[in-house]
């Protein structure tokens, strides 16, 4: 990497009422920045949270070159919120990772490899083989993920172990024309971006990382598997409209 006077890296957090790990998670990114040759940002996407958030977040302005708050009026969605925060974000490669940084920030180095390998999206995947899983998630949810992945194997595409760890790096072309094209608001998102980015002849790679699963989801298992599977039908039938092209 060469230093650049333009910004190398964005990085945008999607936050739901995150007062109790937000902070812990800037500190960690903070840290990984200072020791870095590049202009970096990050964009912490608040979603109509109702705690003190967005107080918590401030208390960082002052330790990073450009941090930018995004608030929504009211509670979108995550992937609203992300979709929001990538394209307001100037970084030559833009990086969106959950507020519980369950893949540690330094992770990003792994991403980094592939993409200077001429790769336009790198995703982190707790499921490969060489993946370091450190804290599992429950049993159930474990079993509701693999259910996901096997349905979406069935109704969207193939290919990817892991479409939902919350740790994907874009090139700024690929944010510039996914990321605009995007429509699923919900925690589906993720599926959909990659879809997109498969139909615009984009290059992605599926990398191992290192995950250690937060207690503390807002992930509904069941009202949310519903709106998840519920995504994946549009997704199908948008992609048959060819308005990912």
């Amino acid at each position: 990497m060469h230093i650049k006077d333009n910004i190398y890296l964005s990085i945008v957090i999607p936050a739901y009422n995150e007062e109790k790990r937000i902070g812990d998670t800037l500190g960690k990114i903070v840290d990984y920045l200072k020791i870095k040759n590049f202009k970096s940002e990050i964009t912490v996407v608040i979603d109509g949270s109702t705690d003190s958030t967005i107080e918590v977040v401030r208390e960082y302005e002052r330790f990073v070159y450009k941090l930018t708050i995004i608030e929504n009026e009211t509670t979108m969605g995550k992937g609203y919120s992300v979709r929001r925060g990538m394209l307001e974000s100037n970084g030559d490669f833009v990086l969106f990772t959950d507020a519980d940084l369950s893949t540690p920030i330094n992770e990003i180095e792994k991403l980094f490899f592939w993409l200077d390998k001429g790769y336009d999206v790198a995703i982190g995947s707790r499921s490969l083989k060489e993946s370091q899983v450190e804290i599992y998630q429950s049993f159930m949810r474990r079993s509701m993920g693999k259910i996901f992945n096997k349905i979406i194997s069935l109704i969207v595409f193939t290919g990817f172990k892991d479409t939902q760890c919350g740790f994907k790096c874009f090139k700024r072309d690929v944010v510039d024309n996914v990321f605009r094209k995007q429509r699923i608001e919900g925690f589906a998102f993720d599926v959909e971006i990659l879809l997109i980015a498969r139909r615009q002849g984009f290059r992605i790679k599926e990398v191992p990382v290192r995950w250690l699963n937060s207690p503390y989801s807002k992930f509904h298992i069941i009202k949310d598997s519903l709106h998840m599977l519920y995504d994946l039908f549009r997704m199908k039938f948008y992609n048959l409209l060819n308005r990912y092209s």
